[in-house]
């Protein structure tokens, strides 16, 4: 399975920032990686990233509204996303679950969104720090699966992403066997609802993702990616985590 290695620039980034996808683009042009590379900027620098990426790079949008079209003021559509030139979006990310009130059920009107479009979704599920305290990382997550995975879901338009809020911007990186036995959970709720679609799902980890231990996250038992915040930023920090992934 190809792993995708995915930046989320949250809301970072202006025009000068373009440089560094100029700049990855020409580190992947010469590593010939063999992982599939995703950049998903602010939609404000969409169209220009997509106008410059190459062909090694996808480029995402970090959200999109369940409807195609509205008076929804401040909000993106997936058919928006689209056109500005993105092939993938991330949904159910835990800071628009934190601080815009997204439940389960949102997160899976914008997974369908995402496919009416055209567009390839990552779906975002993972604890909080009080819930894996108290024992509850495996119910919590088994809880979202079941609802913001849509129906339908299978290895062409979707991906999974675990992120445990807790490691998210933190520093904190869960130990290898706590990410194992999460993502062993995702797939084995992937298989018993999709069957053998489900086997071939990419399950992604993201928090705390950096050079430094890359290589052995993407090592390790259904981790098939990463999503990757603050270290996709610059194209130096985020290629050596490209490139551990042909280490993987």
């Amino acid at each position: 399975m190809r792993q995708l290695i995915a930046g989320n620039w949250k809301m970072n980034g202006l025009g000068a920032s373009l440089a560094e996808i100029e700049l990855l683009r020409n580190g992947l042009a010469e590593d010939a990686a063999q992982a599939e590379v995703l950049i998903c900027p602010p939609a404000s620098l969409i169209a220009r990233a997509a106008a410059i990426a190459g062909k090694d790079i996808a480029i995402g949008g970090q959200d999109c509204h369940a409807e195609p079209s509205g008076a929804f003021t401040g909000d993106i559509s997936a058919e928006m996303l689209r056109d500005a030139g993105a092939t993938y979006v991330i949904v159910g990310h835990s800071e628009r679950r934190q601080y815009h009130g997204e439940t389960d059920a949102v997160v899976a009107a914008k997974a369908c969104a995402a496919w009416r479009a055209g567009l390839k979704s990552i779906i975002c599920i993972g604890e909080t720090e009080a819930q894996r305290e108290k024992g509850h990382a495996l119910s919590v997550c088994t809880s979202q699966m079941q609802v913001c995975i849509p129906e339908g879901a299978n290895p062409q338009t979707t991906a999974i992403a675990y992120e445990p809020v807790w490691a998210i911007g933190t520093g904190k990186t869960p130990a290898s066997a706590q990410i194992v036995e999460v993502h062993t959970l995702i797939r084995e709720h992937l298989m018993t609802r999709f069957g053998a679609t489900g086997r071939e799902m990419r399950i992604l980890y993201g928090g705390s993702v950096k050079p430094g231990n890359a290589a052995e996250i993407l090592a390790l038992a259904d981790v098939n990616g990463a999503l990757v915040g603050g270290a996709s930023l610059k194209a130096a920090d985020f290629l050596p985590i490209i490139r551990a992934s042909a280490r993987a």
